[in-house]
């Protein structure tokens, strides 16, 4: 069976994002730490977040996938937006270490803004090298992306490169988090979904992918704009969506909704999802 949820405020601190997410039915979530859009974190207040914890275990939750701002790009060409995503990046991973151990944190790798993804990539691998150490407990993740623009990871082997420059000691806290409407924007075809898991596994290695973000597109296959749909109502559709979620090799891992909802919209996907696994 697979971990089921969505993507959920912090607004009213982090005990509250661990019951609106059994209101809806789930046992997983997603939670920016700061606005998505980058600025200061609020400041987190250890009683709340021990009280988050005391659900996650008592409801034996999966693994949460925190996500790290859209605007914290490591390899734009601006430095002082290079030391904001730094800044950014530390700032978000060290209070996960403080508060919520052994969880995941995961991000868009970023934007070349011209460079070429050949410059881009080495820029985050360094980054990363820096950024993180071997004794961390949480796991960095990156986004498979739609291919947007100038967006780095638009294929598994632009993912693999960036993973193939992390330090040695660094590899067992970095794995891959798979967004189906961003790989179907990207060209993979969901309808084979074997194979696109055979080329990541041949690739990057299955043993890499962390976690689903489980989106529907507005968008026909390869079309690289990054439109998310409420679950079946978009391109990619009911049946391959099913088939992502009851796939065997997928088993085990946590299911994040993103899909253009509020709350009673989670609810009703995430007891549509259960109605797939019976």
């Amino acid at each position: 069976m697979i971990h089921i949820g969505a993507h959920v405020s912090v607004a009213k601190g982090w005990e509250a994002m661990g019951k609106t997410t059994l209101e809806l039915g789930g046992d997983t979530f997603a939670f920016f730490l700061r606005s998505p859009r980058g600025g200061a974190a609020k400041p987190v207040v250890p009683e709340d977040a021990a009280a988050l914890r005391a659900i996650i275990e008592e409801h034996g939750f999966g693994t949460i996938v925190a996500h790290a701002p859209y605007t914290m790009n490591l390899c734009a060409v601006k430095e002082y937006v290079v030391e904001h995503a730094e800044d950014v990046f530390r700032g978000d991973l060290q209070n996960l270490e403080d508060y919520l151990p052994g969880q995941y944190m995961n991000f868009h790798p970023g934007s070349h803004v011209g460079q070429g993804a050949e410059v881009a990539i080495p820029r985050i691998a360094d980054a990363l090298n820096r950024l993180m150490d071997p004794g961390q407990t949480t796991t960095i993740l990156l986004e498979t992306m739609a291919g947007k623009g100038s967006e780095v990871g638009r294929t598994f082997e632009e993912l693999r490169d960036i993973l193939d420059l992390v330090k040695p000691d660094l590899q067992d806290r970095m794995g891959v988090c798979l967004d189906t409407c961003h790989v179907w924007d990207a060209g993979y075809d969901l309808s084979d979904l074997d194979a696109v898991l055979d080329e990541f596994d041949k690739v990057l290695g299955l043993h890499r992918l962390k976690a689903i973000h489980l989106n529907d597109s507005k968008n026909p296959c390869g079309a690289h704009k990054d439109r998310h749909e409420k679950l079946g109502q978009g391109f990619i559709g009911e049946e391959r969506l099913k088939a992502v979620v009851t796939h065997p090799k997928l088993q085990g891992l946590p299911f994040i909704l993103e899909t253009p909802n509020e709350l009673p919209g989670y609810r009703k996907e995430i007891e549509t999802i259960k109605s797939w696994l019976v």
